[in-house]
């Protein structure tokens, strides 16, 4: 599989778009307790990245030999890495339904998020990343498990030798994907996180890249894996 990463238009910035984010967070998490699946446009789904981006910030172990002190998330990871990191997974959803004819089903997020409940290393911060999404099953499910599945199922078919070339739809398309995609009628419900004991974080379970030349922030990838 070979996806081409980089998002072309929707780039909305400034102090407007950020109190957006943060209306649109608040009214995703009140509006209903239906774990029923539903839509999520582009938009709440960056400001549930947000908050999940978040979470694993506050547990990533700052260098020692570091003597400046750990900046926040918004000085290290910029609305357009958030923007990027939904639309990757959107664009992986997006090839396992068009060209691989394996749209993932509500069933399979369910299983999912049973997975990560089940068999998380760490099972207190996956309890943050709940509480972060509100404790909502059917946004645990949309963004957290799916991005996790997409990538795994992806790799899998790469493995297999199923790849294929594909092209990189326009951001346009990934958000109305992201408001008409339709699953299952399948009812979330919240798994139970297993009490196995948090391990501590260690130095080499993050990874960081460099900043781009002329930039003010730096790129952090996180590994889900440390967590779910």
């Amino acid at each position: 599989m070979k996806t081409n990463h980089k998002i072309s238009g929707y780039t909305i910035r400034g102090g407007a778009y950020a109190v957006f984010l943060s209306v649109a967070f608040i009214a995703a998490s009140s509006a209903s307790n239906s774990n029923q699946p539903r839509p999520f446009n582009f938009a709440e789904r960056v400001a549930f990245q947000r908050a999940i981006e978040d979470v694993y910030w506050r547990h990533r172990i700052w260098p020692k030999e570091n003597p400046a002190h750990k900046p926040s998330l918004d000085a290290v990871m910029s609305q357009a890495q958030l923007e990027n990191k939904v639309a990757d997974y959107l664009r992986d959803s997006l090839a396992l339904e068009d060209y691989w004819q394996r749209p993932i089903t509500a069933e399979q997020l369910q299983a999912e998020m049973d997975r990560m409940a089940r068999d998380t290393k760490q099972p207190g911060v996956l309890r943050e990343l709940f509480e972060a999404l509100g404790n909502d099953p059917a946004v645990i499910a949309e963004c957290l498990a799916r991005p996790i599945l997409a990538e795994r199922l992806i790799a899998n078919l790469s493995a297999q030798g199923e790849t294929c070339q594909v092209g990189s739809p326009q951001t346009e398309e990934l958000v109305a994907m992201s408001v008409t995609i339709t699953l299952g009628q399948v009812v979330y419900t919240l798994p139970k996180i297993a009490n196995s004991g948090d391990s501590p974080c260690t130095d080499d379970t993050w990874t960081a890249t460099t900043a781009a030349a002329g930039s003010s922030f730096v790129t952090i990838n996180f590994p889900r894996s440390a967590f779910t």
